[in-house]
């Protein structure tokens, strides 16, 4: 599905952006379905919908409003739209993640949008997702599928390269689960991110490990991003799914070994949010440093 060297590339630096993962159709199907949720969210004041685990599906940035709708997460999309659950198990995005994770096959874990939409508030903290979602191995790819075009001033991802070959930094502070690194970390080791962005269609794989963190979209262009998250075939998952779906668990690609492979790794387990979506906990990471 991809070159030997964009292998490499993803495993020296622990990213790679491929353009072109998804056709057009497919993208247009997926925006549609997006808007949709984007019309309804103007009639919300707060998070709405329901999730397996009872949670709001639909979450809210802070300033949302019915004319300057904010629709920052839709948790689970699979469960609720057809075409996002064909991306997320059944497209070349699903098998390339599944040659990335080096192993004979790869699992679907769960899927998420992070959406920007214009001059919008939302931002994510340099975080590790492996924190988030701690398995035997870290052999789990992230998946970001560039719904809307994605450029480098409308809130792009941001990564620190190579950052995956480093240490789990905690993402507790002060006895909670923050989700984010200390301020500590990102002064010593996030000065020269890179970008991720590209046209719609386009995928960043990233390793589970790597550094990442993204700022508000204050352009006219919405920045909307699919996630799916695979783990290799024989990693084992620690602890609750963050976003459970009836597809948790689900071979995407390759075949099932009967083995469970682990690595040396040394972390606290994350709690799970409360809330809508982990930017509830990030929201705190301030009071938790003071």
């Amino acid at each position: 599905m991809i070159e030997q060297w964009q292998i490499e590339q993803y495993h020296q630096q622990g990213f790679l952006v491929v353009e072109n993962v998804l056709s057009a159709e497919e993208i247009a199907a997926l925006q549609r379905d997006f808007d949709g949720w984007v019309e309804e969210s103007r009639s919300q004041q707060a998070a709405w919908g329901e999730t397996l685990d009872g949670r709001a599906r639909f979450d809210l940035e802070g300033d949302h409003r019915a004319d300057h709708p904010s629709l920052r997460r839709v948790s689970s999309p699979t469960e609720i739209s057809a075409d996002y659950r064909r991306a997320a198990l059944q497209s070349r995005m699903a098998q390339i993640a599944g040659q990335l994770t080096g192993s004979q096959g790869a699992r679907f874990h769960h899927s998420k949008i992070n959406s920007k939409l214009p001059h919008t508030a939302t931002k994510v903290e340099w975080h590790q997702d492996f924190l988030f979602t701690p398995h035997s191995n870290d052999d789990i790819v992230t998946a970001l599928l560039m719904v809307s075009e994605v450029t480098p001033a409308n809130g792009p991802l941001n990564v620190v390269p190579g950052s995956h070959k480093g240490p789990l930094y905690s993402h507790w502070q002060n006895g909670r689960f923050t989700g984010a690194v200390d301020k500590s970390v990102v002064d010593e080791q996030c000065g020269q991110p890179a970008a991720c962005f590209g046209p719609p269609g386009s995928v960043c794989f990233m390793h589970t490990r790597l550094l990442h963190a993204s700022s508000p979209n204050e352009t006219e262009l919405p920045r909307t991003l699919f996630i799916a998250v695979y783990a290799a075939e024989d990693a084992l998952p620690f602890g609750d799914n963050p976003l459970p779906s009836l597809d948790a668990g689900a071979l995407v690609s390759g075949e099932e070994s009967g083995t469970i492979r682990s690595t040396a790794n040394q972390f606290r387990l994350p709690q799970k949010p409360s809330g809508a979506s982990f930017f509830v906990q990030q929201a705190g990471n301030d009071l938790a440093r003071a």
